[in-house]
């Protein structure tokens, strides 16, 4: 095994090339200041790329450009430019063989469940809002008291267990209050009134925004170009290059180096400031000398959802008007369909047939994951048959792409595993996390890229608390941000 050596001293070394990193090193830039970035993939973008499939490009999930943070959407456009398309949004839920919107439009949702099970869902919102429950532990609590028990059984429990692969009583009420704050039934009812009066998107909560921006060739061209960007200016990014160790001094209390394998050769890189988008559990394995026992158990306790997309070529120009629709049918894994010939035309390369990507939810080395790409291609087919959006003959081409760790699990224990773990991470001084994994926070793409940008102030003397990014009152859908000052206690 060769071994060498980069000394960069002076130079700002981040652990990923996802929006966060990448972020990170942009701002850098901007600053005159230069940056190594180590990616074990071989593309940048994260869980926000794009893959080309023979000139059919698709999303990895469905990744609308939609934010409140000011200097997230100054950096897309300043990136952009006329690349990033203003699209109108259209997702529906499909359940009982029928459709219905979501957002939930309380008409629709009524009409289509008919008059007996209205009158109980009704019945049932008026109870839990009489009788809510006192201590929203768990997402079915928070659920129950802003829609009641009949309408989340109807419209969340299956689907979010299907999501995420246990009872929806073992999941934090955080992460619904995270997702999906600003919708409730009453919410879901102002938004029906005075849908035909909105003339923009206003402050009206980001699950309820019916446009949004997206870039021509999906979210992977952001960072692509941003990729290009910071190493036009003297960054560096090492594609294929796993971290395998960090290497940090007890006496100084300061990561100093990081190992990488890569090619069949291990670098040792040096820097005097590190930004880590990794998953924490990773992270914490990796640390030599090694964490404490009860740090690493911590880390160990931390448990990800992890996803696929099997992406079909259809030869039909128009199959539905959704950018993407969600699946509770209990007869299929398939958990949503993306069309992404609907988020940006120029995703489909013949303009007669478009592109669908399907999204399972799995964990890594299950059944599910395991199996070849030819079974998931034939799987696809024959569930998008079995619900009736799209005729098997049709499909003549497929690709699979497997995204391990794709969402930080909100369980019954994370957050106390995450203060033991935040408790160990204030020793080491010139180490800060940031993004989606980086944090186990599941953060969308403008809040990653805040925690990227509060984390390059602190390396030039502030003393934000990225941990409080997307937490605290000081930021919320409901009120447009200007870079919020998290300052520690």
């Amino acid at each position: 095994m060769k071994k060498s050596v980069e000394e960069h001293d002076d130079k700002v070394v981040i652990i990923g090339a996802g929006p966060a990193g990448l972020t990170a090193a942009y701002q850098l830039c901007k600053l005159g200041k230069k940056s190594i970035i180590l990616e074990k993939d071989y593309l940048v973008g994260g869980i926000a790329r794009t893959v080309n499939y023979k000139n059919y490009f698709f999303d990895i999930g469905g990744h609308r450009f939609f934010t409140k943070i000011n200097e997230a959407k100054h950096m897309w456009q300043e990136v952009l430019h006329d690349n990033l398309l203003h699209r109108k949004r259209l997702s529906r839920i499909y359940y009982n063989k029928k459709f219905f919107y979501y957002p939930i439009r309380l008409l629709n949702a009524l009409s289509g469940l008919g008059i007996w099970n209205s009158l109980m869902i009704i019945s049932s919102y008026i109870r839990a809002h009489v009788f809510p429950y006192k201590h929203e532990e768990t997402f079915e609590h928070w659920i129950t008291n802003r829609f009641g028990k009949r309408l989340y059984d109807t419209f969340f429990k299956s689907y979010t267990e299907k999501v995420w692969g246990i009872p929806c009583s073992e999941i934090s009420a955080e992460w619904a209050a995270q997702r999906i704050k600003g919708l409730s039934l009453r919410s879901a009812l102002k938004n029906t009134l005075m849908r035909p009066y909105k003339k923009n998107n206003g402050n009206i909560a980001k699950t309820l925004i019916n446009s949004f921006h997206y870039p021509k060739l999906g979210p992977g061209m952001m960072w692509e170009t941003v990729s290009s960007i910071v190493q036009e200016n003297g960054s560096i990014v090492h594609l294929g290059s796993e971290v395998e160790t960090i290497r940090w001094n007890k006496k100084k209390k300061r990561v100093d180096s990081i190992e990488v394998r890569a090619n069949g050769q291990k670098t040792l890189f040096f820097g005097k400031d590190f930004i880590s988008t990794m998953p924490i559990r990773e992270l914490i394995q990796k640390i030599h000398p090694p964490v404490p026992e009860k740090v690493l158990e911590a880390a160990n306790n931390l448990s990800y959802r992890d996803f696929l997309t099997v992406a079909l070529i259809v030869n039909q120009p128009d199959l539905f008007p959704d950018n993407w629709i969600y699946i509770h049918d209990p007869l299929v894994k398939l958990g949503r369909v993306q069309n992404f010939k609907n988020w940006s035309p120029d995703m489909v390369a013949n303009q007669n047939k478009s592109c669908l990507g399907l999204e399972y939810f799995c964990f890594e080395g299950d059944e599910l994951w395991n199996m070849r790409d030819e079974d998931l291609i034939e799987l696809g087919k024959r569930e998008l048959e079995i619900i009736g959006l799209v005729k098997s003959a049709d499909v003549e081409d497929g690709s699979v792409v497997r995204m391990p760790k794709a969402y930080p699990a909100y369980d019954s224990k994370y957050r106390a595993m995450l203060s033991i773990i935040r408790q160990y991470l204030k020793e080491l001084t010139n180490l800060q996390l940031i993004g989606r994994n980086g944090l186990h926070r599941y953060n969308n793409q403008d809040h990653s890229m805040l925690t990227a940008m509060l984390a390059v102030e602190n390396i030039h003397g502030a003393n934000h608390d990225l941990w409080s990014v997307n937490e605290e009152n000081e930021y919320h859908e409901d009120s447009t941000s200007s870079l919020p000052s998290f300052r520690r206690e």
